[in-house]
């Protein structure tokens, strides 16, 4: 199982980040031992890119996106039962699904939907380019939140398929069993803010809490990508 890194200030307390620039600089602190490694953070889009961002200025890492998507039931946007990576890695809650009421038709053309939009984002936020470099490397995941984990779980799959040297978690604010149950599937996770209790929602960490765009994560990613970096270390 790996380690949980977290601020035991922060615990199961709300409104801790001014926004996501402000939680980014909070991870940072968390992920201070990786500064100026080899280590690249790969950001879950879009609300995950300006976290990375600002952790990765802070630390002198490179800023790289692992896309993921999470599967959704056509009539409710919000509840994820699944995700699809950027490698078609999909992964579907069986139990949550059958919940929904939805039939093993709903599920495939909901994995179907999904494969395609990730397909889309690929394309606009990584040139076409689906896999990120991270061989050989310490791979970290960066989202704004951990509610259920299932986005960040399959992108963890998917990206041990690219030979890291470790895959690594961190995000701002996350529900503390699903951080747990993460931590039993990566190296480690670093959570400046884990909460208990029956009701979570990732945005109650944020006093300023708004929707990122494509757009906006496109451009913050060309704005990472541009600022020069020192060469990593071993």
């Amino acid at each position: 199982m790996g380690i949980v890194v977290d601020r035991p200030e922060l615990r199961d307390r709300v409104d801790v980040f001014e926004d996501r620039e402000d939680a980014g600089h909070s991870l940072a602190f968390l992920l201070g031992r990786y500064r100026g490694s080899a280590a690249v953070l790969l950001a879950i889009p879009a609300g995950g890119v300006p976290v990375g961002a600002a952790a990765a200025e802070d630390l002198g890492l490179p800023l790289d996106v692992a896309v993921v998507s999470k599967i959704t039931p056509p009539q409710n946007s919000e509840i994820g039962y699944g995700a699809v990576a950027f490698d078609g890695t999909a992964r579907v809650d069986v139990d949550l699904a059958g919940r929904l009421g939805l039939s093993e038709r709903d599920r495939r053309e909901g994995i179907e939907r999904t494969a395609d939009k990730v397909s889309r984002r690929v394309a606009r936020l990584r040139g076409g380019a689906p896999a990120p470099d991270v061989a050989g490397k310490t791979a970290i995941l960066v989202d704004d939140g951990i509610a259920s984990g299932r986005t960040l779980l399959v992108a963890a799959e998917a990206v041990k398929k690219l030979s890291p040297v470790s895959v690594v978690i961190a995000a701002p604010t996350g529900h503390r069993r699903s951080v747990e149950r993460l931590a039993r599937e990566v190296d480690g996770v670093c959570c400046a803010n884990v909460r208990g209790g029956a009701s979570f929602a990732v945005a109650d960490a944020y006093r300023r809490w708004t929707d990122v765009g494509d757009d906006e994560a496109e451009e913050i990613l060309r704005r990472a990508r541009a600022r020069p970096t020192p060469d990593g270390g071993s």
